[in-house]
Order: structure tokens, then C-alpha cells, then sequence
């Protein structure tokens, strides 16, 4: 069964920063005012997996790495990986069958043995519209690749899916509320969408069915980021 969760803990901030001081820094500033911290290629290249397991003394923490390689590649990074026992870690849904259901035993194999983690399958990034698509050879619309990768992660064994809000309804029409749908793109009223192309406000978002949203930019690179996060959490309070 889905849990049920607080505004709070909906909220996922993105440290899309390049050092361990910097991230360590924001860290310290929204611990408890968010349910999750994301570690990205980027922060997770620069730092370690050392720095996670320093990162989640202070909060939860999202592993951000969109997997996607061969089966037994990809089984085996997981095996390297879950010792740190991040709460949610992920592959690329389009590595295809073979490879999430590998992906899906590793992450069962460590909650066999006590681990916690639940692992979300990408379905397309939020980055993508449909002209990127295009240009990919791919004639689907985002809504429509999104949904039928969703399906696919859910038979493979995943725990979820990211998505962009836009597609979360369906998602959780087609795969039931249990399946987690975590989305990025979201920016609060008044941001721009900077790299994004397929976006939501937060409240937007829960109403779609997004069960977490991912923040970045707009706190991260706010004068005050825990006033900025608080704002959206009072935000999702009101909404709710």
C-alpha cells in the first residue's frame, strides 16, 4: 500500500551542485523541512559514495543515476550501490525488459537481507518534448512512450516510475495508486522552465498524482533555500 505522505515529505530537493561543501551546505539548511535529498550523476561523480552515506545522517536520500547498460551491468552497480541503502534508486525504463527485471531482483535481494530501498524505472525525461522525440526516431508522444514504459517497469518488478506531472494521472490510472510516480519538472508559479520542457507548480502536480516532487533551481539557488522550501511545502499544505 502507497503511504500516505505529509506535504513534507512529498518534497525532493535536487543538490544539482558540483562539491561536497556546497551540497553538505543546503543539506544542513533543509534538513527536516524536506522529505528527501537527490544525488545526481553530476554531485555523485564529484563526491563518492562515502559523501552519500555522510549525506543521509542529515535526510533520506534519492540516487539519481538512471542506470542503463546491459543486464548483469546494471545488477551488478546495484549490488555495489544498495549497501548505502538509499531510500529510492533508478535505471532508465528504456534499457528494456532483461534489464529492469535484473535491476528489480537486486533490489529485492537487498530488502531480503533488510535493506529499504525501492527502485524507480525513467520513463522520459522531463527535458524531452515532442520534437526531441522526433528527432530520436521515436513517432510516440511523451504521454504515450511515458505510459507504455510505466507498464513495462511495473511487470519488470519496479517500485515506480519518473515521470513528468503531465503524465502521472494516467500512470496512476493504468498501474494503480501503489506504484510510485515521482516527478521532476516542477517549478513553483513564477519560475521559469529553464531546461525543462514538460513542467508543473507543485500543487499542479499532487492534483495530477505525483506522489514526490523534485525541486531544484528554485530552492537550491533561492536567497534563503529552507524559506524557499517551507513556501512550498505550506503551499502543498493548502492544497492537499
Amino acid at each position: 500500500m502507497a503511504p500516505i505522505l505529509s506535504p513534507r515529505e512529498r518534497l525532493v530537493v535536487a543538490l544539482d551542485v558540483a562539491s561536497r561543501a556546497e551540497a553538505l551546505a543546503l543539506a544542513r539548511a533543509l534538513a527536516g523541512r524536506v522529505g528527501m535529498l537527490k544525488v545526481g550523476l553530476e554531485l555523485f561523480c564529484a563526491e563518492g559514495p562515502a559523501f552519500v552515506a555522510e549525506l543521509q545522517i542529515l535526510a533520506p536520500v534519492f540516487l539519481d543515476l538512471k542506470l542503463h547498460d546491459i543486464p548483469t551491468t546494471v545488477r551488478r552497480a546495484l549490488e555495489a550501490l544498495l549497501p548505502l541503502n538509499p531510500r529510492l534508486i533508478n535505471v532508465h525504463a528504456q534499457g528494456g525488459p532483461a534489464m529492469l527485471e535484473a535491476a528489480a531482483a537486486a533490489v529485492r535481494a537487498h530488502r531480503d537481507g533488510g535493506g529499504t530501498t525501492e527502485l524507480l524505472a525513467v520513463t522520459v525525461l522531463t527535458s524531452l518534448d515532442r520534437n526531441d522525440l522526433v528527432r530520436a526516431g521515436n513517432t510516440q508522444e511523451p504521454a504515450e512512450l511515458a505510459f507504455h514504459l510505466a507498464k513495462l517497469a511495473q511487470a519488470s518488478g519496479c517500485d515506480g516510475v519518473v515521470c513528468s506531472a503531465q503524465e502521472a494521472a494516467r500512470i496512476r490510472e493504468g498501474c494503480g495508486e501503489d506504484f510510485y510516480r515521482l516527478c521532476p519538472g516542477i517549478r513553483p508559479a513564477g519560475e521559469g522552465a529553464q531546461d525543462q520542457s514538460r513542467v508543473a507548480s507543485p500543487e499542479e502536480a499532487v492534483d495530477l498524482g505525483a506522489t514526490w516532487l523534485v525541486v531544484g533551481r528554485p530552492i537550491t539557488r533561492a536567497a534563503d533555500p529552507a524559506a524557499a522550501a517551507d513556501a512550498i511545502v505550506e503551499a502543498l499544505a493548502r492544497s492537499l
